[in-house]
Order: C-alpha cells, then sequence, then structure tokens
C-alpha cells in the first residue's frame, strides 16, 4: 500500500497540501488495518470507558452532589474527555512502537511528506475516538443520560471533543518520539493524564477541592472542556459570579486551549520526528 504513494513529481504537480493529505491518509489508513488485524485493541478501549461510566454512575453517584442536576448528567462528558484524553498516550505508544519495529526507516526511503507519517498517526487517533465516542454516548443513554441542548449543540460538543482529541495526540506524539520504547511511552503517556483528569470537574464540582487544587482545577484545560461539553449536552452548571474567566466562559477558554497546545506541540512533534528520522 504504501509503494504506492505519489511521487515527489507527482507531489510538484498536484501541489504539498495534496501530497501531505495523501500521505497522511495512507498512513491512517495503515494505522487503522491494525484494528481490523487485532480487534482486542479496539474492544478494550471502549470497555475502559464504559467500566468507568458504570463504576461512578452506580458506586459513586450518589454520595457526590452536583446541584440540580443528576450525577449522570454530570459525570458522561467527564468521562468523554478522559477518553479522549487517553488518546494521547496511545499516539505516544503506537508511535514509539512503530520507530522500534523500523517501519519508520523504511518511510525514510520512500518520497513520503515527513508531516504525514504524524497526522496519519492523529488521524487514525481520531478514527479510532470517534467508534469510541459513540459507544459511550450509547452507554449512556442507556443509564438514562440525556442530550439536552439541541442537536447542533451536540454536534459542536462532539466537535470540540474531537478537536480535543487532535491536540493530545500531538502531545502523545512528543513523547512517544523522546523515549525508548513502548513500555515507557506507555508510562509516560499516562502519569501526566491522571493527575490532570482528576485534579478538574470531570468527577466533582472544583468547589469540593482545598484552594490551592481548586485554582489548578479552574484554569486546567480538561476543566474547560468538560464544562463546554455540559453546556451543550444542556446540562450547564452554575457559576458563581467571582468564578475565573475560564468557568464563566468554557467555550472560549476551550478553544484558546486546543489553539495553545497544538501551536506548542505540533511543532516539537514535527522537531523530534525529522531528528529521528535523519539518523
Amino acid at each position: 500500500m504504501i509503494s504506492r504513494s505519489i511521487t515527489e513529481e507527482y507531489a510538484k504537480k498536484h501541489g504539498k497540501i495534496y501530497w501531505l493529505l495523501h500521505d497522511s491518509i495512507v498512513i491512517a489508513g495503515r494505522n487503522l488495518l491494525r484494528f481490523r488485524r487485532n480487534p482486542e485493541v479496539l474492544f478494550f478501549d471502549v470497555v475502559q470507558p464504559i467500566i468507568f461510566i458504570l463504576l461512578f454512575a452506580y458506586v459513586f453517584g450518589g454520595a457526590i452532589d452536583v446541584g440540580d442536576n443528576s450525577y449522570r448528567s454530570f459525570l458522561i462528558p467527564g468521562i468523554f474527555v478522559q477518553t479522549i484524553a487517553f488518546a494521547g498516550a496511545s499516539a505516544a505508544i503506537g508511535l514509539n512502537a512503530d520507530m522500534n519495529s523500523g517501519i519508520i526507516d523504511r518511510f525514510k526511503s520512500l518520497p513520503m511528506n515527513t508531516t504525514g507519517v504524524l497526522l496519519g498517526q492523529n488521524f487514525a487517533e481520531l478514527a479510532r475516538s470517534v467508534i469510541t465516542l459513540f459507544i459511550m454516548s450509547l452507554t449512556g443513554l442507556a443509564i438514562g443520560w440525556e442530550i439536552n441542548g439541541g442537536f447542533l449543540n451536540a454536534i459542536f460538543a462532539y466537535l470540540l471533543l474531537l478537536a480535543f482529541g487532535f491536540s493530545m495526540s500531538w502531545i502523545g506524539a512528543s513523547i512517544g518520539l523522546s523515549v525508548s520504547s513502548p513500555q515507557v511511552a506507555s508510562t509516560a503517556g499516562f502519569a501526566w493524564l491522571f493527575p490532570l483528569t482528576f485534579l478538574s470537574n470531570a468527577f466533582v464540582p472544583t468547589e469540593t477541592l482545598p484552594t490551592w487544587l481548586r485554582i489548578f482545577a479552574e484554569w486546567n484545560p480538561i476543566t474547560s472542556i468538560v464544562a463546554s461539553c455540559r453546556y451543550l449536552f444542556g446540562y450547564p452548571m452554575e457559576v458563581a459570579v467571582d468564578a475565573p474567566f475560564s468557568l464563566q466562559h468554557p467555550i472560549i477558554t476551550t478553544i484558546i486551549w486546543l489553539v495553545v497546545i497544538t501551536a506548542i506541540f505540533m511543532p516539537i512533534a514535527g522537531k523530534k520526528f525529522r531528528k529521528v528520522t535523519s539518523r
């Protein structure tokens, strides 16, 4: 499949953007074939967030006060965001596995756009996230969660989630290109994500946290996108008059975070990839 990639002359004829998109789609297709050949990976990707949904909804739900909304309506967007954030760790593991398998060395001998390799990896993670979000949404609906914010708002919420996953994948790619093995990539990829997701409003209101943690949680990108999704799905939380900008305007804050994260880590990942492929 890779051997049928367009040549440099063909790329020049159709433009660099076409070349980039073509190679990105080829790499994404190649990565998605892994799930077809090894469906257990996708199966456990879906099972883990479903377990989280059921565990928090039925075990901890009655002990957590979230005001007028039910805990399930409060919980589901948080689980969505946590799961999408973990796509960054998956990107780290997948890219590092490719490095150690020698496939990256094979790409070096082909007239490929190097950025397309990274984009293709992230596009594959997006496709994986779409499937996971679909299954989780069905699970949420089955236990009583509802979308009350309207069709267009719900679509916008899902698009924000996918955009968040895309930006987090660049962090994962940077990590995967910086460590020596998939095992280290797995540890490094998840080590920072667990505190980031739990020190937010994903599972409990930020008001319940100690002051020094609450300040961090209020400006945590996880908090802003969770608050955005709750609002768009029709379950906005009450916000104090003196609440920070990030809580009063979560959608704007989320968009700023997405731009900042991508602007920082996309060049870092590209630089690290060029360094790795130049050896």
